[in-house]
């Protein structure tokens, strides 16, 4: 394995070839991964899994009752991260995107940008 990542009611695997493993309840879909391919991160939320390819392409899968697998059109990721019930993507520019529950403002990434490096 080059990565794991531990969900509420699931955990996630990544093998070195690029390919993902899910084990655990599959009640939402959040398991079904077996086709993706040349995955470099993979990250699990609550009951949603999202992935990075090796291409840039961002795929998730499981619950999106909140749009937190709503991920596909995102460009230019770089690392992905998942919260509970929404999902995060940080972009080569330093800006961060976001999808999924907005309740308690965890999406509101907008106005993140990357600071100035400071000599």
């Amino acid at each position: 394995m080059s990565g794991v990542s531990a969900g509420y009611l699931h955990t996630v695997g990544l093998h070195e070839d690029g390919t993902v493993v899910a084990v655990s309840d599959d009640s939402r879909g959040q398991c079904e991964v077996s086709s993706w391919r040349s995955i470099t991160p993979v990250a699990a939320g609550s009951v949603h899994t999202p992935a990075l390819s090796q291409t840039g392409r961002v795929f998730g899968t499981g619950d999106n009752q909140f749009g937190q697998c709503d991920v596909q059109s995102w460009t230019g990721i770089t690392a992905i991260a998942a919260g509970a019930r929404h999902s995060l993507g940080l972009r080569a520019d330093g800006t961060v995107v976001a999808a999924g529950d907005h309740t308690e403002q965890q999406c509101n990434v907008n106005a993140w940008a990357a600071r100035p490096q400071m000599n």
